[in-house]
């Protein structure tokens, strides 16, 4: 069941992805400056803007208070301030500058109200499967164990639970990663014929949740942030320590699941070495 949703969402992260990627190729084509104003373009106030005047003309012709009001009709709650007219005024400046495209502004206008829709409207789809997933793994004993793991969020845990089965049946790391294709291999064809290389014959979903799992573990995790750093100050290059701390990862879990321990930081510095 969770295997099943976890692919549900595969479909869906990918529809969100490819939306996002049309949404900033339109803002880079209509209105290029809009992304010096705002960093991420997801944002609250950012989409408020994208909706409520995306192209620079509607904007020519406004003032700040006017800028701000346009917030407010979309549903912003802190839209004032000296942050709020500051960001309104900077936006009126770089529209007055623009240099995007103006000769379709009827057309140009529909398409980014439909892609944001369709966006808007994927990510609650993909909030709703956040929260049925979180529903499900609460019904695995495992899940308690993974959730010690400070950074290892719950797409993390729904993907090992659900790709990987159960991890009381694996005896060590090593079957973890062999079941990712994480497991060195040599190659029997093709341009790489007779190198060892990663394999990739295992589940690929697996695969990318451990690395995209390590990627949080290396930012949010105390001891992984320290392994990573030291594997860098050996001479690591950030990949290799990144593939090195998969390797690490698969076997703190397994232990972990072996022994019934929940993690506790620095206990697993013997097994992982």
């Amino acid at each position: 069941c969770i295997k099943a949703m976890m692919s549900t969402r595969e479909y869906w992260s990918g529809q969100s992805t490819s939306l996002g990627n049309r949404i900033v190729r339109w803002i880079d084509l209509y209105f290029p400056e809009f992304r010096s104003v705002f960093q991420e373009w997801n944002g609250i106030r950012s989409l408020a803007t994208l909706k409520a005047f995306a192209l620079p003309d509607d904007l020519r012709h406004l003032n700040a208070e006017e800028v701000m009001e346009g917030w407010r009709n979309q549903g912003m709650r802190r839209v004032a301030g000296v942050s709020g007219k500051a960001k309104a005024v900077e936006l009126l400046n770089a529209a007055a500058h623009s240099i995007g495209k103006s000769h379709t502004n009827d057309a140009a206008r529909q398409e980014i109200l439909r892609l944001i829709l369709f966006y808007e409207q994927t990510q609650r789809t993909l909030d709703e499967m956040q929260q049925e997933l979180e529903s499900l793994l609460e019904q695995v004993p495992l899940t308690e164990q993974l959730r010690s793991i400070d950074g290892l969020g719950t797409i993390t845990i729904a993907c090992l639970l659900g790709c990987a089965g159960d991890l009381r049946h694996y005896a060590h790391g090593r079957q973890l990663l062999r079941r990712a294709g994480l497991n060195l291999a040599e190659r029997t064809s093709g341009k790489h014929k007779g190198q060892v290389k990663l394999s990739k014959r295992g589940d690929s979903m697996l695969r990318k949740y451990l690395y995209m799992g390590i990627l949080n573990l290396v930012k949010q995790n105390a001891d992984f942030k320290k392994w990573h750093a030291q594997n860098q100050m050996r001479g690591m290059t950030k990949m290799a320590s990144i593939f090195k701390l998969m390797g690490k990862l698969a076997r703190i879990l397994i232990g972990m699941v072996q022994r019934g321990e929940t993690y506790r930081s620095q206990l697993h510095d013997v097994i992982a070495a």
